[in-house]
């Protein structure tokens, strides 16, 4: 019998975190001997490409504007309009159509991405009314971004009972249940599947690379800045003004923000833009100061530095701001809010985070790839056209 087909959307606007976690998903999917095609509507990511054994779609590629998703623009920076929907919408379904999949996965949607429904509402009904008909899940990570008109709620769960056989979070509810960011979880609690984190590969290890070092880390840099000029304005203010400290901007800050920071380093200090040993990097720094995001906050985790984090809040963001503050609440990290940073407040939550004990355990499941894996194999197993 031929491996069971798995069609999994995957769009990122911004940062490269839903990218990073979608990777980890398709490479626990193929090794669970699932046929997996990535149908991938962000920008292209070159220093993360698919894994290898897993097909990738490149539909034409859509971005935030800016850090506040003021407006969704095509690979060319402009606007999008009817005519890219159109096109997109045709994509998609023609390649629905042609992989017949036994299984669907969408990434965020209908919890996110409203963005994009001219082109996930018609993919999530052609599924619906494929027969037979493929499992349909979405993949969501363990904290969404908070809704204020209970509507967007509302409409979430009617979509989630009217296409979905499950909602796959990639948390661990000892930590943060669903229902903290989505009040509405309980009306669709039968068809919710906690799998555990995914956390991001170790990657590799010199054994000494970060010793002794101070870490500051944007992520993917698009909304990281602001961050690496504060850690330069806190670095002589702070009880670190002696160690080195390594900037790690990530592949997406602005030339133009990238420029201007290497102009102003002072000496000890380098810049770089990514590094694949970051855990590593973690294991024996002197302190860590970084946004929130998941796979960071993953990695804190999992190699428990002393840690500040800086979460991202523009545009009415939510979710790095709770997962650093129920992080905070444990004594795992140090807390600065964007909205209150600056060089002297920085340097003030380096100090404390120095002088803490060190960071307490936390154990939380991390094998959600396999587990979600696992699922959808399941899922699609019983499935059995061809």
């Amino acid at each position: 019998m031929s491996a069971p087909r798995i069609l999994f959307h995957v769009q990122h606007l911004l940062g490269i975190g839903h990218w990073r976690r979608a990777v980890a998903l398709a490479a626990a999917m193929r090794d669970r001997g699932l046929a997996v095609t990535l149908l991938a509507g962000g920008a292209p990511e070159p220093g993360l490409p698919p894994p290898s054994g897993v097909e990738l779609r490149q539909l034409p590629p859509a971005r935030a504007a800016d850090a506040r998703f003021s407006a969704i623009i095509d690979g060319d920076g402009r606007p999008i309009v009817d005519a890219f929907r159109s096109r997109r919408r045709a994509l998609v379904l023609a390649a629905f159509a042609e992989l017949r999949p036994h299984a669907l996965l969408v990434e965020s949607f209908p919890f996110g991405r409203r963005a994009f429904r001219f082109e996930l509402l018609p993919l999530l009904e052609a599924a619906s009314a494929t027969r037979p008909r493929p499992a349909i899940l979405a993949s969501i990570r363990d904290i969404l971004v908070a809704k204020r008109d209970p509507a967007r709620a509302a409409e979430t769960v009617a979509l989630v009972r009217r296409h979905l056989d499950r909602v796959l979070v990639h948390g661990d509810p000892a930590l943060v249940p669903l229902e903290a960011s989505f009040p509405a979880a309980g009306e669709i609690a039968g068809r919710l599947a906690y799998t555990g984190y995914v956390a991001p590969p170790p990657g590799p290890d010199d054994g000494h690379a970060g010793a002794g070092e101070v870490v500051v880390s944007a992520g993917g840099g698009a909304v990281g800045a602001a961050l690496l000029r504060a850690a330069l304005a806190a670095r002589p203010l702070s009880p670190l003004a002696a160690a080195p400290w390594r900037l790690l901007a990530g592949p997406h800050l602005a030339a133009e923000e990238r420029a201007a920071l290497a102009a102003a380093l002072p000496p000890g200090v380098v810049l770089e833009g990514f590094r694949a040993d970051f855990p590593a990097l973690l294991t024996r720094c002197l302190l860590s100061i970084s946004q929130a995001g998941y796979n960071t906050a993953l990695d804190i985790l999992r190699v428990r530095p002393r840690a500040v984090l800086v979460p991202f809040a523009a545009g009415n963001e939510t979710e790095q701001t709770l997962r650093a503050a129920l992080l905070a609440e444990r004594g795992i990290v140090h807390l600065v809010r964007e909205a209150e940073l600056d060089g002297p407040r920085l340097a003030a939550a380096i100090a404390a985070a120095r002088a803490a004990p060190a960071p307490p355990a936390l154990t939380l499941r991390g094998d959600g790839a396999a587990r979600a894996a696992e699922i959808v194999a399941r899922l699609a197993r019983n499935r059995n056209w061809r």
